[in-house]
């Protein structure tokens, strides 16, 4: 591993300040912009699965995410009679800040060595960054249940109360989908999970199961079909914001996506390797050039929006879950398989430390090491167990019954056994 400091001349305070507000500028800009457009996209991509047009009058399109914001700015801001005002303000707000103040500790490139100094590619590079993420992310809830209480509706509030028992169910899984993350990289900072994942391969050939509980809880925390309980349309008509307007309506539709984006960039920094690009160490080695930076930058972005698509596709794919199966999914499956799993991955990284297998390679080229082929196996072995003798589609699926196949039968058999008389009665 380079050592940064040594090679390259540190920065002064003033320029490090200087360049962490362009980086801020840019960097929010480009967020902000993105997920305006990705509004565009999620209406494309739907037309384009249901095999119609979307939107093609306002710029042939490409204009709808301004016209949308235009018309929810000149509309008029609503307050209803009944609900606490200051707390029914400040609710968006707090919906809508922490899903971008988490993006600030994710780096989405590799690092610059430029004449000033090296500039590394995150806003603020945080050794506990990963803890960070943990601790910002959860603050977004406050706004969902803040905004379903004063509003002082009660469909708002029940949306408001399931987003929070979601967050709760969900939340545990997540954190503890990540210690094995950072059982192999020793450390929690992104860069250094990063930098693992150039050595080691991308976690999610050594960690399938925790990047699976992960992925599961990512869409139950942004609230994204199939775990949109808390909107709901059918049962709560939109849940926590049914008496939002305007733009702080639209607040919380810009918090969703950017808490999708942040999502799908968690995704790819934890598990596919972030700005790394597969099979090369050139990009992780000094020099560290400008067209490192830019390729690497590249490669994030093209992997972010992989997920992004990922989010949307499964949202015009799979119909929403039950409440019933959102709790217990959380509950009785994920939490007991992440504390399965920690303790598989542990007792696997101790037995391959106490070996003293760790940087043992196999073949000329020090391509394969011992301990990627241990935890590859290893990994390969739970999933078929998970996947093929475990589940089978019984438990990961919204469409599951609780009955048991022969009561299903029967109650099938009763049906059956009426039509006749039902279509005699009819005659």
């Amino acid at each position: 591993m380079n050592n940064y400091v040594t090679i390259y001349p540190p920065q002064s305070t003033f320029l490090f300040v200087v360049f962490t507000i362009i980086k801020m500028v840019i960097v929010f800009t480009v967020y902000m912009v993105g997920v305006a457009l990705l509004t565009l996209a999620e209406r494309k991509i739907s037309a384009w699965m249901q095999d119609r047009h979307g939107p093609n009058r306002v710029g042939k399109g490409w204009l709808q995410p301004a016209a949308d914001g235009l018309k929810n700015i000149m509309k008029e801001e609503t307050y209803p009679g009944a609900a606490y005002t200051p707390l029914f303000v400040l609710a968006p707000v707090l919906s809508f800040i922490p899903a971008l103040v988490t993006w600030a500790v994710i780096p989405f490139a590799a690092p610059w060595a430029s004449r000033w100094g090296m500039i590394d590619m995150v806003l603020a590079p945080l050794p506990v960054g990963f803890l960070f993420i943990l601790a910002v992310s959860s603050l977004g809830v406050y706004g969902i249940v803040l905004a379903g209480w004063s509003s002082n509706n009660k469909y708002a509030l029940l949306g408001g109360l399931r987003s929070s028992a979601q967050m709760v169910s969900y939340e545990i899984a997540m954190g503890m989908s990540t210690i094995p993350v950072l059982i192999l990289a020793g450390n929690v900072s992104l860069n250094q999970i990063v930098q693992q994942q150039a050595t080691m391969g991308w976690n999610v050939l050594n960690l399938t199961v925790a990047f699976f509980i992960f992925m599961i809880a990512a869409f139950a925390e942004t609230n994204r079909l199939p775990f949109d309980l808390p909107e709901a349309e059918s049962e709560l008509i939109t849940g926590y914001h049914t008496e939002y307007s305007a733009m702080k309506f639209s607040m919380f539709f810009i918090a969703e996506y950017a808490n999708m984006v942040t999502a799908s960039g968690l995704m790819a920094t934890l598990f596919f390797g972030g700005w790394d690009i597969p099979f090369t160490l050139w990009d992780n080695i000094a020099p560290h050039t400008l067209l490192k930076t830019v390729i690497t930058q590249g490669f994030f972005a093209f992997k972010v929006l992989f997920f992004v698509f990922f989010f949307m596709w499964i949202r015009w794919t799979l119909p929403r879950f039950r409440y019933d199966q959102l709790m217990s999914l959380g509950w009785r499956f994920l939490l007991p398989l992440a504390l399965a799993y920690i303790v598989i991955i542990a007792s696997v990284v101790l037995g391959i430390d106490a070996a003293g297998l760790w940087g043992r390679y196999i073949g000329p080229g020090r391509i394969l090491s011992v301990a990627n082929i241990i935890l590859l196996a290893v990994n390969m072995v739970l999933c078929f167990l998970l996947f093929w003798v475990l589940d089978r589609g019984r438990i990961i699926s919204p469409a599951y019954s609780r009955l048991e196949r022969r009561d299903l039968e029967r109650l099938r058999a009763m049906s059956a056994a009426r039509i006749p008389v039902t279509a005699e009665a009819g005659d």
